[in-house]
């Protein structure tokens, strides 16, 4: 679809005006599309205006008419496990529940772990990560122990291996409680040496506030972010964020914080909700919802139909001015048996799962411009003359046609060139995932 050649125009692209890094002109649809002309020359965005302003005879270079279709820039996935992906197929959760999903997890690492069996893996969602679309991605990693030594070796491999290709970020993942030993001050400081992100998983208990405590300490010595799983729950008692927000404000706090999850959020009463979304916008916290692991874990009980989605109160957060994004978390793993690293599918379940689309308004910032700007990567979330080329064009025309079908055949552009990459095939991983006997039942 696109010339062979390292300058031409394409014209009548529908834009999302959040989306535009330029000043937006009125968007000519409800949704808040812009009908756009784009002028690419040596793999840069030379000129975004509106449709129509430039006189189309006698261009030296080739014109192409989208007659509307959509173009986003590339996704941003701030929140993945890429270290535990894929391995459904060899260790299932048993009951779909999170205590399931921590047991099954815990096996699988005590049968299988290693660095081959891990870099395949975090490997083959990349890829698929790659040719979704996905330009930049921060993964949780395990870190207690030797399972932490092998997962930062293997993801700092990547990282120089992908370096071309995609931005990695890593997050060491750690009961927040292991930062108050020895071991957890080394990790600290190991993240400090890998220029990573200090993370954890906070559990409602009487020693948090010494626990988070200890966790800002490190990271402000250290000048590290934070990137904390906080009330993954759904007990209306479970307040970690809240409790962090105030002390991130009593301890002035000068890094990033971001929070994943905040489910809790969702089954507590509108005081308390108010209470901490005040806290949390004068913290500076920002938010990261996963609304389809949470859709999947939260209020599973056995021979009983859900009644909550699991998602956090994503519309309250934003009415407070707290900074949101969603993204992919699991994959193929106990806590998720599903998902692709889709940044269209996480939009498109977060549409629907959390009611999105009265208004659609900027909701499709939450897998573009918002998470690259939580990751200090504001370049890469608007397309912006002078910019890189880097964009995704869809067959879809409007939210409504780009939200009913999964877009398959969408094209992934890098510097003004289609990105030559395909999902890989799950056979890739055969070997790895299925035990020889069950292996041979289906040959």
């Amino acid at each position: 679809m696109l010339p062979e050649t390292s300058h031409y125009w394409l014209r009548n692209a529908h834009i999302p005006a959040c989306l535009l890094g330029v000043e937006p002109w009125r968007p000519q649809t409800s949704e808040g599309l812009c009908l756009t002309d784009l002028e690419i020359e040596d793999g840069q965005f030379r000129r975004l205006l509106p449709a129509g302003q430039v006189s189309w005879d006698g261009l030296d270079c080739p014109q192409v008419d989208l007659r509307k279709k959509i173009i986003f820039p590339p996704f941003i996935d701030i929140h993945t496990h890429l270290d535990k992906g894929h391995i459904w197929g060899r260790s299932p959760n048993p009951d779909g529940t999170f205590e399931g999903a921590l047991e099954t997890v815990y096996q699988d690492v005590a049968r299988y772990y290693g660095a081959e069996d891990l870099y395949r893996r975090m490997a083959f969602g990349l890829q698929c990560s790659l040719a979704h679309g996905t330009a930049a991605l921060r993964t949780h990693i395990d870190a207690f122990g030797q399972q932490g030594e092998i997962g930062f070796e293997v993801f700092t491999q990547l990282r120089r291996d992908w370096a071309e290709r995609m931005i990695l970020q890593g997050v060491c993942l750690v009961s927040v409680d292991y930062y108050q030993t020895p071991d957890g001050i080394k990790l600290a400081d190991r993240m400090a040496a890998l220029g990573g992100v200090l993370g954890g998983v906070a559990y409602q208990n009487p020693q948090l506030k010494a626990q988070l405590t200890q966790v800002l300490t490190l990271a402000q010595e250290r000048r590290l972010d934070v990137d904390l799983h906080a009330d993954e729950t759904g007990d209306p008692d479970s307040r970690v964020l809240y409790q962090l927000a105030l002390l991130a404000q009593e301890m002035n706090f000068t890094g990033k914080i971001l929070c994943g999850h905040c489910c809790s959020l969702s089954v507590q009463t509108p005081e308390v909700v108010r209470e901490t979304l005040t806290a949390v916008k004068a913290a500076g916290i920002q938010i990261v919802s996963l609304p389809m692991c949470n859709l999947y874990l939260q209020d599973r009980r056995s021979q009983e139909t859900p009644v909550w989605r699991g998602v956090t109160r994503v519309h309250e957060i934003r009415e407070y001015g707290v900074p949101l994004a969603f993204a992919s978390d699991n994959c193929r793993d106990p806590f998720y048996a599903f998902g692709d690293h889709d940044g269209l599918e996480v939009l498109t379940q977060s549409v629907r799962i959390a009611h999105l689309d009265h208004p659609y308004d900027d909701w499709c910032a939450s897998v573009t411009r918002t998470p690259a700007e939580m990751m200090g990567l504001p370049h890469l979330g608007r397309l912006t003359p002078g910019q890189p080329a880097d964009f995704i064009l869809f067959p879809a025309r409007y939210f409504s046609e780009l939200f009913s079908r999964p877009q398959s055949d969408r094209l992934v552009v890098r510097r003004g060139q289609p990105l030559q990459a395909a999902l890989p095939d799950y056979s890739e991983l055969d070997d790895l995932i299925y035990p020889q006997a069950i292996d041979n039942f289906f040959h």
